[in-house]
């Protein structure tokens, strides 16, 4: 299938390349080239089996109300746009299209959140819940998308929102660590990605199970049904 992409740093360069190899055509559309969404053109996306956002928190909201307007599928990967997440939600169900968002496409972090889910139940026991999330020095956001959906998953799960520590150090690809501490004892449960690749994988995949398909999806919700 067709696939637009838009940013091309470290992990939307990644996105190219997996989908490429997986057999799809990629368009990409840099930052400069679209201010304020203006490339995503109803005609300019004809025939585009879905959009791939890997750019920044200051432009993912006008990139998708532009695709959703001109009636293409998205999958986002940026993060820094969740307080819009309602609004977004309305947009893609009155235009019938289909969205797929996550703060982490990786495979592995999503079977973490599972089991991070599972360990949250100590907090009903008296434990308390801690996340440390460390990136690289040029990650714009603080905390990470990711460790806000742990912090979710485990007062989803144990009642009681645990607290975030954000380091930012070196080129550290992304590194999640949540703990569950009492007087007696500590459960640690860490993930630790080695390249961009898993997140990159991860989105193109997600590319392919929302071709066609309409509705506001989590990856979460459906990473189960991916392609091999």
């Amino acid at each position: 299938m067709k696939i637009v992409l838009l940013g091309a740093g470290k992990t939307g360069s990644l996105v190219a390349e997996v989908a490429r190899e997986r057999g799809h055509e990629v368009e990409i559309i840099e930052l400069h080239e679209n201010p304020r969404g203006t490339a995503l053109t109803k005609e300019r996306l004809k025939g585009v089996g879905a959009v791939i956002d890997f750019t920044t928190p200051d432009s993912v909201m006008s990139n998708i109300e532009a695709t959703i307007r001109a009636g293409c599928n998205m999958v986002v990967g940026t993060t820094g746009w969740y307080a819009e997440m309602h609004h977004v939600r309305n947009l893609v169900e009155r235009a019938n299209t289909g969205f797929l968002w996550a703060s982490n496409f990786s495979i592995g972090v999503n079977l973490f959140f599972a089991i991070v889910r599972e360990g949250a139940k100590a907090l009903r026991y008296g434990y308390d819940g801690h996340v440390v999330e460390t990136h690289h020095i040029h990650k714009l956001d603080a905390p990470s998308g990711t460790a806000v959906s742990l912090a979710n998953a485990v007062e989803q799960i144990g009642g009681k929102r645990p607290a975030i520590e954000s380091i930012r150090e070196g080129e550290v690809v992304g590194t999640h660590t949540v703990e569950f501490l009492s007087g007696a004892d500590k459960i640690t449960l860490t993930h630790e990605a080695f390249s961009r690749r898993g997140f990159a994988e991860g989105a193109v995949r997600a590319a392919e199970w929302v071709k066609g398909k309409r509705g506001f999806y989590e990856f979460q919700e459906i990473f189960s049904q991916l392609k091999g």
